[in-house]
Formats: C-alpha cells, sequence, structure tokens
C-alpha cells in the first residue's frame, strides 16, 4: 500500500500541474506576463504556463467586429441630421501586443475618430449633397481611422453610412416635395396619354373624312 505522505504530495503536485494547463479558442490570442511582465502570446491551441509565476493578462478576440456609431450634427444649410456609420475592424495578428497594452477601450477610440470626421465633413455639405456623397463621407471615414488605428495594432476592414436621417420637420417637407413631384408626373402622363388620344381622334375623322370624299365610305 502507497503510503499516505506520498499521495498527499502527489495529488496537489498533479493539481499545480493541471493549473497551468489551458487552452486558446481560434480567432484568440492570449497574452501571458511573468512576474507582471509580459512574456509571449499563445494562439490557437492547448498551452502550459508555470503555475504561480506566469498568469494570463488577457485574451484578445482576433476576430472581424462590428461598431455602430450614431452622429447627430448640421449641414451647410442648416439642417440637424443624424448619421448612422457602421465600422468593421479587427486586430492585426502581428500586433496583438499593441492591441492589448497600448489601446484600452478600442471601440471608445474609434467613435471619437468617426465623430470627428462627421462633423468636420458634413458641415460643408448641404443636406442633398449629404446623400449624394455619403460614399465620400464613408471614404474619409475609413482614411482618418486606418491611420490613427494601425499604430494601435488594429485595422479597419470597412467603413458605411448606413443611414441619414434628417430633422422631422425637413422629413417632413422632403416627404410632401416628393408627393408634389410624383403628383406633377402622373399629371404629365395624363396630359400626354389625353394629347396622344386626341391625335390618334383626328387623325382617324381625318381618314374617314377622306375616304367619304372617295365615295368610298
Amino acid at each position: 500500500m502507497i503510503p499516505l505522505s506520498l499521495i498527499i504530495p502527489a495529488v496537489i503536485g498533479f493539481f499545480i500541474f493541471i493549473s497551468g494547463v489551458f487552452t486558446v479558442k481560434q480567432q484568440t490570442a492570449v497574452l501571458i506576463e511573468r512576474f507582471g511582465r509580459y512574456m509571449s502570446t499563445r494562439r490557437a491551441g492547448l498551452h502550459f504556463k508555470i503555475p504561480f509565476v506566469d498568469r494570463i493578462s488577457g485574451r484578445v478576440n482576433l476576430k472581424i467586429q462590428q461598431l455602430d456609431v450614431n452622429v447627430e450634427t448640421k449641414t451647410l444649410d442648416d439642417v440637424f441630421v443624424r448619421l448612422k456609420v457602421s465600422v468593421q475592424y479587427r486586430i492585426l495578428p502581428d500586433a496583438i501586443y499593441d492591441a492589448f497594452y497600448k489601446l484600452e477601450n478600442p471601440a471608445e477610440q474609434i467613435t471619437a475618430y468617426v465623430f470627428d470626421v462627421i462633423r468636420a465633413e458634413v458641415p460643408k455639405l448641404r443636406l442633398d449633397d449629404v446623400f449624394v456623397r455619403k460614399d465620400d463621407i464613408a471614404v474619409a471615414i475609413m482614411r482618418e481611422l486606418q491611420e490613427a488605428m494601425n499604430d494601435y495594432g488594429y485595422s479597419i476592414v470597412k467603413a458605411l453610412v448606413t443611414d441619414i436621417d434628417p430633422d422631422e420637420a425637413v422629413k417632413r417637407s422632403m416627404n410632401h416635395i416628393n408627393a408634389a413631384e410624383r403628383q406633377k408626373v402622373a399629371a404629365e402622363f395624363e396630359a400626354e396619354a389625353d394629347r396622344i388620344r386626341i391625335v390618334a381622334k383626328a387623325k382617324a375623322e381625318a381618314e374617314s373624312k377622306r375616304l367619304q370624299g372617295q365615295g368610298i365610305a
């Protein structure tokens, strides 16, 4: 029979060893520190760290993430407008250290940059131009974010202006204008149809008279 004095240390040693084993999921990275100092970055798989010496300081998501930012500003023609901007971003695989240690809240930083760009670009444009040039606004956001976030270990995958929502009073006015425009177009079509009917009738009457004159009718 194995003495208890040997079993207890063996069990303790086993649990200590097990405490050093950890797994990293796909599209995830783990940063290891030793006595508070960065040691290594571990990717997907089964890993081991020295118990009581090494610790997992953080886990980072390597998947593409999406952030929706809502910004309210004023156009050149004094219309308050709300824009919704969708930004897709991810951590650069070779810059995990920078992404974890340099920037505490990437979503907050991205939001701040989007606000800056929107409030710099939209006030230069009239409301109609905001709709027409929304892709240009998205490009400006993309360019600004790419330059800024790259230093923090992040890549901007895509930036899109997904919604433009003017002030309610302006929307009502736009709806009235659109309705009036549709009525105008409908009236023009109806007038054209009437003209065609009148011309066709006149041609038919003229042809009938011509035939009567020839004694055929």
